[in-house]
């Protein structure tokens, strides 16, 4: 009996391990802990920047095609305002849960601070499953989901951006319905908008861009040419095929793209531009002519210069962490390494461009367009991509000197580049009391 007891102990245990390895706001929390006390942060400052500031959860009714009533649950966490207002996306998908939006909040607080724009961190997200729902009905939600933030969001407050599930059209609906609240057109409520509302020309590009660049940068800190490194990069959404189509144009070959229903291998280099004009056609990369198919799982471990998680959470873990064979991981997607497989990737020498860093040309585009709403005049394409570009190489090279002066890896450097500025304006402000 004791031995059965102390079985099924180990293995609460270990399934206990495993879940919060796998929780993004353990993981965010953890690094959080690691750089706060690498920089000897005051221990009051360090409760008020570990906790969300605000959290909002709403239930509310959307009218479905069928006559039925569903209820579904939003939710919209703000980290931080202490350095502007909070900024973030909004996600719809099956698996939302508060702990993985606080999480992507706190991240949007230190990317934001990392790239040095002024704004704080939020996120949002609704319960749904947007693949079995029709347009109409994604558009009544939507409308509803702003309606109960309304007083939440503004261009002064908290400004939406699209994420997993949403775009521009998305962002187009909560605009006009903050906008009729208003009773004025309010295009700076959102970012990632439609060009013909407001929105910034180079922004759909804007994350793969910056991922790009992250790449240019490393290679350039290692002393690696474009032209000798092959790429793998796991998913092909928005992120991952503007980073592909960009970096093939700068002479990387892309020789294994992994989606969720497949994945393709050419050890001479894939054709992006084909690639992307298949998956245009057929919804996805399998049954590409130009390269073989291959498993997924086992092109993410397989031999490569630069590795680009760019689809979602976890994909890197304990379990796995130790088979990367990439010289340079570059994360794409928010938080596809936990915290247990750093541990793995130092000690094997892997070089982590972390997501708050290698990222963050999403948000900073988003900042573009904030600025460009709020003045009422727009930039051509070729000056945001400049002004992007000088923005994240100027944060690649202050990560690193980070990195370099506290003898810590990227990742933590990152951390305490972002929190160093962020307690820096908390202790300005002061607490109000």
């Amino acid at each position: 009996m004791a031995v059965l007891e102390m079985e099924h102990s180990t293995e609460a245990g270990m399934q206990h391990a495993a879940e919060k390895e796998l929780n993004p706001w353990e993981a965010q929390a953890a690094r959080f802990d690691l750089a706060a006390k690498k920089l000897g942060l005051e221990t009051g400052i360090g409760k008020v920047l570990r906790q969300p500031a605000r959290e909002i959860i709403v239930h509310f009714p959307v009218l479905m095609d069928d006559g039925t009533i569903e209820v579904f649950t939003g939710y919209r966490v703000q980290h931080s305002i202490a350095r502007g207002p909070a900024k973030g996306g909004i996600r719809y998908a099956p698996d939302v849960s508060l702990d993985e939006v606080r999480a992507l909040a706190s991240w949007m607080t230190w990317k934001c601070a990392v790239v040095n724009i002024p704004f704080g961190g939020a996120k949002g997200g609704v319960i749904c499953d947007p693949k079995r729902m029709s347009q109409g009905e994604l558009e009544r939600m939507t409308r509803r989901y702003t309606a109960e933030l309304v007083d939440v969001f503004g261009p002064e407050k908290d400004i939406p951006a699209p994420d997993v599930n949403t775009n521009e059209q998305t962002m187009a609906w909560i605009m006009d319905t903050y906008s009729m609240h208003q009773r004025q057109t309010v295009t700076g409520v959102v970012t990632g908008k439609p060009v013909s509302l407001g929105g910034s020309r180079g922004r759909s590009a804007a994350t793969g861009r910056g991922v790009a660049v992250s790449c240019d940068q490393s290679l350039r800190y290692l002393g690696m040419r474009p032209q000798e490194c092959t790429v793998v990069i796991q998913g092909f959404g928005n992120v991952g095929s503007n980073a592909a189509l960009l970096l093939r144009e700068r002479g990387y070959h892309i020789v294994g793209v992994a989606e969720w229903d497949g994945g393709l291998h050419n050890a001479a280099g894939i054709d992006v531009p084909a690639l992307v004009e298949h998956r245009r056609l057929t919804g996805s990369v399998r049954g590409f002519a130009g390269a073989d198919e291959a498993n997924s799982d086992e092109l993410l471990l397989s031999r490569c210069d630069i590795l680009i998680p760019a689809a979602h959470e976890n994909v890197i873990t304990s379990g796995n962490a130790a088979g990367v064979r990439a010289r340079i991981l570059v994360e794409g997607a928010n938080g596809p390494t936990t915290s247990d497989a750093d541990t793995v990737l130092e000690r094997n020498g892997v070089f982590v461009v972390p997501d708050i860093l290698a990222n963050a040309g999403g948000v900073t585009a988003s900042y573009f367009e904030w600025v460009q709403d709020r003045m009422g005049y727009f930039w051509p394409e070729d000056e945001v991509n400049d002004r992007l570009d000088r923005v994240m190489m100027s944060s690649f090279t202050d990560v690193i000197r980070y990195a370099e002066s506290h003898g810590v890896n990227n990742r933590i450097a990152a951390y305490m580049l972002a929190i160093d500025r962020v307690a820096s304006a908390t202790k300005q402000r002061g607490i109000y009391a």
